[in-house]
C-alpha cells in the first residue's frame, strides 16, 4: 500500500507524527508492506510555525515541499491544488491521508478524489456548526468526499452518522494530537523566557490568539487584552504571538506591564510553558485538547467549539467573544472553582496505531 501523507500547517505536524511512527514500527516489527510519501504543502512556512516541528517530533524531512506560502483563502487553495495535482500525478498513491481542517486538508482531498484516489481523513466529523469559520468549510467539504473517516470522539461519530456516512466507514481511533503529547511529555523543554522572567509554576497564564474575528479589529483585540491583563491579579500573561496577530499588534499601541509578547515557540517549549501554567486563554481548538489531558484550566475566546468533549469532560470552558465575560471567568479560576476534567475515551496515546492497523486490514482485504 502506498500512502501520501499531507501536512500543511502547524497543527498538522503533531497529527501526522503518530501515524508515521506507527508505520515505522509495523514495517520493522511485522514486515508490513506500507510505504508513504510525506508532502508538506508549505501553508505554514515560518520555521517556528513548521520547520522545527520535523526535528522535534522525529518526522522525516518531506519528500516534497510544495512551497505555496501565504495568500487569501482562494489564492492558497488554488496554489495547493495546482501544485499537489502535479505531485500526485508524478507519484500516484493508493490513499491520500489528510489531517485536521486547514486549507491544505480540503485542497489536497479535492485533488485526490478528482484523480480517483481514495481519501482518509484523520479528525473526521468534528463540527463547530459555524460556517463563518474557514475551517468549518474545510471540514464539511473534506468529509463530503472522504472514503475512510478516522474520528476522535463520539460527538464526531454522531455528526458523521447524521450526515449519512455509513457506520462501517467510521473508525473511532482516538486523538492523534494526544498521542504526540503523551509521547513527548518527558521531553518538554524549558524555554529561555522561563528563567529570564523568573516564572514560577502556577504563577502565570498563557495566551494564544489568532482567529481573524478576534484579532483583525484593533479595538476588539485591545478590549480582550485589557480584560485579561486587568483580571489576572497581576500575574504575567505570556503571549507567544502568531504571525497574523503580530502584524495587528505591532500597530495597535497595546502595552500592558504584565503582558509578555514573545515569538512563537516550538512544540516542546510551548507545552512546557502550558503544562506549568495557572491557566490558558486561547481561541485555538487543538490547545483545548492538550490542556484537557494535562489538567490545565482553559478559557476559549469563541462562541462555539468543534471539540465539545473538552468542555463536557475536560477542563475547557467557552468564554465567548465578548471581552466582558473574561473577568467573571478569571474570578472563578482564582476562587478555585474551575471544573475538574477527565480524559475522553481512547485519548490514550494509541490512535496512530489504530489508524495503521486499519490500513493493514484494508491491505489484507484487497
Amino acid at each position: 500500500m502506498q500512502l501520501t501523507i499531507i501536512a500543511g500547517a502547524r497543527p498538522n505536524f503533531m497529527k501526522i507524527a503518530p501515524v508515521i511512527h506507527a508505520i515505522r514500527r509495523k514495517v520493522k516489527d511485522q514486515n508490513v508492506l506500507i510505504q508513504y510519501r510525506l508532502v508538506h504543502t508549505g501553508q505554514h512556512y515560518d520555521r517556528n510555525m513548521s520547520g522545527a516541528f520535523f526535528e522535534e517530533l522525529d518526522i522525516p524531512n518531506p519528500d516534497k515541499n510544495l512551497g505555496v506560502g501565504s495568500g487569501t483563502q482562494a489564492e492558497q487553495t488554488a496554489a495547493i491544488m495546482v501544485a499537489f495535482e502535479k505531485e500526485l500525478i508524478a507519484n500516484p498513491a493508493d490513499i491520500v491521508l489528510v489531517v485536521g481542517d486547514v486549507t491544505s486538508t480540503m485542497a489536497c482531498s479535492i485533488v485526490a478524489k478528482k484523480l480517483n484516489t481514495k481519501v482518509a481523513h484523520v479528525e473526521a466529523g468534528i463540527r463547530s456548526f459555524d460556517q463563518s469559520m474557514p475551517e468549518e468549510i474545510n471540514r464539511i467539504v473534506t468529509d463530503s468526499i472522504t472514503d475512510y473517516f478516522f474520528t476522535t470522539s463520539e460527538f464526531a461519530n454522531r455528526n458523521l452518522r447524521n450526515a449519512g456516512v455509513p457506520e462501517d466507514r467510521i473508525v473511532f481511533v482516538g486523538n492523534v494530537m494526544i498521542d504526540t503529547l503523551l509521547a513527548n511529555f518527558h521531553r518538554f523543554k524549558k524555554p529561555e523566557i522561563f528563567d529570564t522572567l523568573d516564572l514560577k509554576e502556577q504563577q502565570y497564564l498563557v495566551l494564544t490568539m489568532h482567529r481573524p474575528a478576534n484579532v483583525d479589529e484593533i479595538e476588539k483585540l485591545r478590549a480582550f487584552i485589557f480584560a485579561i491583563t486587568k483580571n489576572v491579579q497581576g500575574l504575567p500573561v505570556i503571549f507567544p504571538i502568531h504571525p497574523r496577530t503580530a502584524g495587528v499588534l505591532e500597530n495597535s499601541g497595546i502595552n500592558h506591564a504584565n503582558l509578555i509578547v514573545i515569538n512563537p515557540l516550538g512544540y516542546l517549549e510551548f507545552n512546557y510553558l502550558v503544562s506549568r501554567s495557572k491557566a490558558v486563554i486561547t481561541d485555538s481548538g487543538g490547545i483545548t485538547e492538550e490542556t484537557t489531558v494535562m489538567g490545565i484550566p482553559c478559557m476559549t475566546l469563541r462562541d462555539n467549539t468543534e471539540r465539545p468533549e473538552t468542555c463536557t469532560l475536560g477542563t475547557n470552558k467557552l468564554v465567548g467573544t465578548n471581552p466582558d465575560n473574561i473577568g467573571p471567568a478569571l474570578e472563578e479560576l482564582f476562587a478555585g472553582n474551575w471544573q475538574v476534567g477527565s480524559i475522553p475515551d481512547l485519548w490514550d496515546g494509541n490512535a496512530g496505531e489504530r489508524i495503521v492497523n486499519h490500513f493493514i486490514v484494508l491491505q489484507k482485504n484487497g
